[in-house]
């Protein structure tokens, strides 16, 4: 059953007191807080008798220990001592604060040694935020995303570093590479024949009132060793409204004294006869020379599956493909069929 309290003054002992009396305070300031070092440091030195009552000791649990007295009860009320009698005080041995840490002064050592502990890892946390911010600075391969942009372009928007890492996306050498294209694209002492797979494109200009319309101007076929087997200029069919230089890199005097346009689909017909034909976009090449090819025999690296995967472009053009999988730059400026 619950201790009740006590109901006759010869029952009310010091303890009992010294504890209303701690409540009374702590009631009236309850903002005021003690450190449990500065409260158990002193009582490294004696008490003085001179006081009424002794602290009551406090075990880990919170209850209330019953220490000696030094007091007298006379007439039901509690006296001091007089001032000559001195006896002599005892410390509390197993005194432990409402924390449960003894208090022999080893507490304010415990918790400085805690603090530096909490310190040193806080200052390991701020350490490696910062690390990690700056890491979060440089840009990361996953930011560097774009399709199709020029790793020159991306270097002058946001830095050299982001234009590396796109160049490393696109198996591009971040170095310039010494070798023109063709020395890169073409095996030296290779086979000039024909092979079992050719390549052809054509160069085209602008037919019809605004140029919309396209008639071929120059044919290149090679073979698969990279050597050119064929490469003529067409004469015109109809009239030229727009030669399309700066693109097809075609000039009146290239084409006024071209092939006939009947000889060169024939002589192209010839050559792609029971071949393999390889292209980008043939359907374009193929109209613009009246002909037609076995589908089975077509090889066409704007619609490879695995092409448009590589690079992540439904269509890719030729130069997107030549940048991420020959290491080469094609269409710089005038485009040249062979």
């Amino acid at each position: 059953a619950a201790a009740a309290p006590p109901r006759s003054p010869r029952e009310f002992s010091s303890n009992w007191k010294a504890l209303q009396e701690l409540l009374k305070q702590k009631a009236n300031s309850p903002k005021e807080s003690l450190s449990t070092c500065q409260t158990y440091t002193k009582k490294k030195h004696p008490l003085k008798v001179g006081n009424s009552q002794e602290v009551p000791a406090i075990n880990g649990n919170g209850n209330v220990v019953k220490a000696k007295s030094t007091n007298k009860m006379d007439n039901g009320s509690a006296k001091d001592n007089p001032p000559l009698a001195k006896p002599k005080s005892k410390k509390v041995a197993m005194d432990k604060n409402l924390n449960g840490i003894k208090s022999d002064g080893k507490g304010c050592k415990e918790k400085k040694k805690n603090g530096n502990i909490l310190k040193e890892n806080g200052d390991i946390k701020h350490k490696r935020r910062k690390a990690e911010e700056r890491a979060e600075q440089q840009p990361k391969e996953a930011e560097i995303w774009f399709d199709d942009v020029d790793p020159k372009d991306i270097e002058a928007a946001i830095g050299p570093e982001a234009a590396k890492i796109a160049r490393r996306n696109l198996g591009l050498e971040t170095g310039q590479s010494n070798q023109s294209v063709e020395q890169v694209l073409v095996k030296e002492k290779a086979s000039e024949g024909l092979t079992r797979a050719v390549a052809m494109d054509c160069e085209m200009v602008g037919v019809g009132p605004k140029g919309e319309d396209s008639i071929v101007a120059r044919v290149s076929i090679v073979n698969q060793f990279g050597k050119c087997i064929y490469d003529k200029y067409v004469k015109p069919t109809e009239e030229v409204t727009d030669y399309r230089t700066a693109v097809s890199g075609i000039r009146p005097e290239n084409i006024n004294t071209g092939e006939d346009f009947k000889t060169v689909q024939k002589e192209v017909a010839d050559i792609l006869n029971g071949r393999i034909l390889v292209g980008h976009a043939l359907r374009n090449d193929l109209k613009v020379l009246f002909l037609d090819h076995p589908q089975k025999k077509i090889r066409d690296t704007q619609r490879y599956k695995p092409f448009r995967q590589r690079v992540k472009n439904a269509r890719p053009s030729l130069k997107l493909l030549c940048e991420r999988l020959l290491n080469v730059q094609v269409q710089t400026s005038e485009h040249c069929s062979v």
